[in-house]
């Protein structure tokens, strides 16, 4: 079966559909409007033909797909194209009643941890279809811009694949997601300037080199790559679709992956309905939930710590909005201090220690839940996409390491 047969683009903006043959990033009509002011027309979406896959497997169509490696509604043609690495299906905890009651007052809360990626973050899950796409289509080299987790992800699948990545990333990015590029082998490329710039740069020179562009929405496998995280959420809640899911928020590309997993179950009429999914962003980089609803999208600087959802302009948002007003989802803000003591309260009541941009979505919770009261029943899934581990220097400015000891008798003075 041929690429065209299996899959299709189609503009999220003016509707059209192309062969997949037929484009390779944006929507080429669309896109003669875009300025690097405004968030981007023509993203693409990728669809299938949902019809036949309900034919090909008349029962038990959710197992007969996950036996089959989900390849049915993936871009690619074989399993073996992806990475060794074993990217998804990461852990998915309970929080003890007893907890979760004291932390949120009702519900039953659960953390899908996503840190414990190959690299630590969700980003794994674009990368590793992004590289198995490139593979399969003869790309040796695939370039990316980055606030750090993307890139890390990128250099770190394609250190298993054999490939060469080239990473475009603000000068500010935390040295820990730096030096974690340059250990997989990429080639990273300080830019003078905030994301936007190092995206438009990373743009420049895939079309001037011809390598291979991964970037944020950008490239459509990307939301493809992160929708698989749907389908582990629905498994690991027992085939159930959860009442709401708390996504943090950056470009947009994530939380539309979220929303884009529970569609194929809809449309192969595995689910009845979407879940509530709600976006989180820090007060700090709200340019993305603050334009929701206006006509003409304002950019204001991001300033938040929370680095890897800091985005002046969101390069998904069109197809974001589009989502959330599609499906009803919701969205809250929160501020940096929020974000900084809810990364304590997760780690001191579930070992899991979440960069900032992750603990945002623990954060959106906690302010959700003094907002509007979670039922008893309801199954709540907040998702962590990122380690602590990949930004320990803004998580500092809460932590304080005591003085070191001399002698054993000190530890009396001390409140232990």
């Amino acid at each position: 079966m041929s690429s065209s047969e299996k899959f299709y683009f189609q503009c999220s903006d003016c509707g059209k559909k192309y062969r997949a043959e037929e484009v390779q990033y944006l929507c080429p009509n669309c896109a003669k409007e875009n300025t690097s002011q405004l968030p981007p027309k023509g993203v693409l979406q990728t669809f299938y033909d949902y019809e036949r896959i309900k034919q090909k497997f008349p029962s038990s169509l959710f197992s007969q797909l996950r036996k089959k490696d989900f390849l049915e509604i993936l871009p690619i043609h074989s399993a073996a194209s992806l990475s060794f690495l074993k990217v998804g299906n990461t852990p998915f905890y309970e929080i003890p009643d007893d907890k979760s009651d004291n932390i949120f007052g009702k519900g039953k809360f659960f953390l899908k941890d996503d840190s414990q990626n190959p690299t630590f973050s969700y980003k794994d899950r674009a990368s590793n279809l992004v590289s198995a796409f490139a593979k399969e289509n003869g790309w040796n080299t695939i370039v990316a811009a980055s606030t750090g987790n993307a890139g890390s992800s990128l250099a770190g699948i394609c250190a298993a694949q054999g490939q060469k990545a080239i990473i475009f990333v603000p000068a500010s990015a935390p040295k820990a997601k730096l030096m974690q590029m340059l250990m997989y082998g990429a080639q990273v490329i300080p830019v003078q300037g905030n994301y936007d710039d190092a995206f438009e740069m990373s743009i420049a020179a895939s079309r001037k080199f011809g390598w291979y562009n991964r970037n944020t929405a950008y490239n459509p496998l990307t939301i493809e790559g992160k929708k698989s995280v749907s389908w582990e959420i629905f498994e690991q809640l027992g085939k159930n679709v959860p009442d709401r899911i708390f996504v943090p928020v950056g470009d947009g590309c994530i939380i539309s992956g979220v929303f884009k997993g529970f569609e194929d179950l809809m449309k192969l009429g595995i689910i009845q309905n979407m879940p509530t999914i709600v976006a989180v962003q820090s007060e700090k980089s709200d340019n993305l939930i603050r334009n929701l609803k206006d006509e003409k999208f304002v950019s204001q600087p991001s300033k938040t710590i929370a680095d890897s959802i800091s985005v002046d302009v969101p390069r998904n948002f069109r197809l974001t909005k589009k989502y959330l007003q599609s499906y009803q989802g919701k969205w809250i803000t929160v501020s940096d201090e929020d974000i900084l003591k809810a990364s304590r309260i997760l780690s001191e009541n579930s070992g899991i220690f979440a960069e900032p941009a992750a603990a945002a979505s623990f954060a959106g919770a906690l302010a959700f839940s003094k907002n509007e009261k979670f039922d008893a029943q309801s199954r709540n899934v907040i998702l962590l996409t990122g380690s602590g581990l990949k930004d320990v220097e803004t998580i500092s400015k809460i932590c304080n390491l005591p003085a070191p000891i001399s002698d054993i008798s000190e530890l009396q003075k001390r409140k232990l």
